[in-house]
């Protein structure tokens, strides 16, 4: 097994992070602790406050139009490139962490059949690799970005025009903090809403996309935490070179 079967794992959950992350930019609410800025101001804060935080996790589900199947994904990064999370769609399920500059990803029976789908050799490749994590190098393309916070967030703030026309709504809580929700309706029907903390930092934390092509939530929490992170046992770490598909 070589690295791009890491590639289309990594690249899944970095598009489902941003699935959910991308209804953020034009999401809001109001709350007097925010008198006398308008919405697209508030959105605008909230954005920056997020993207400058030490840590957060982030725990979001996505689901495209017309298809069954949610996408579930909890990762929690800090601005060292530490992390820790899961990805789940259906019955495939995997682990992903970063301790110093490797990642090592961990996947069910399921995910590793999907990941492998069509290719010589399956079903010894996926026995080979149950209960391991399997490594990729520094600088491997197949899961740079993976666990990059700056990078899981970035499509928060890739368009600001969708933080133009917010409106402020009323305030509600979110996980027992108070909250600012914002608003947005889009042209094509589909309905954007973020939750901002009114207490201390702005900080997102929450964001919802309805109606669209790809509806789903996004959740944000444990800002500036410690993201604790330990290297895998040798003995569970599998380098992809040595697992080929061809038997």
């Amino acid at each position: 097994m070589a690295a791009r079967i890491l590639k289309k794992n990594a690249v899944l959950a970095a598009a489902l992070v941003c699935a959910g992350t991308t209804a953020l930019a034009g999401c809001g609410d109001s709350d007097e602790a925010f008198a006398g800025q308008s919405a697209d101001a508030i959105a605008a804060e909230a954005v920056k406050a997020t993207r400058d935080a030490d840590s957060v996790r982030i725990t979001g589900t996505s689901q495209a139009q017309g298809s069954p199947a949610v996408v579930k994904t909890e990762f929690q990064v800090d601005e060292k490139d530490n992390c820790l999370g899961t990805l789940s769609m259906n019955d495939a399920k995997a682990d992903v962490r970063q301790a110093g500059q490797n990642v090592y990803v961990r996947g069910n029976e399921r995910f590793w059949q999907n990941a492998l789908q069509g290719r010589p050799g399956t079903d010894t490749a996926v026995d080979r690799l149950q209960d391991k994590w399997v490594k990729s190098e520094p600088g491997d393309k197949s899961t740079q970005g993976m666990c990059d916070k700056q990078a899981l967030l970035a499509a928060m703030d890739s368009d600001k025009s969708e933080r133009d026309g917010m409106r402020r709504g009323a305030a509600t809580e979110v996980d027992g903090k108070d909250a600012l929700t914002l608003t947005k309706q889009q042209a094509d029907g589909e309905k954007l809403t973020l939750y901002v903390a009114t207490e201390g930092d702005p900080y997102i934390l929450k964001a919802v996309s309805e109606g669209g092509k790809q509806p789903g939530e996004t959740l944000f929490s444990d800002y500036n935490e410690k993201v604790e992170v330990e290297q895998p046992p040798a003995g569970e770490v599998v380098d992809p070179k040595t697992v080929a598909t061809n038997g």
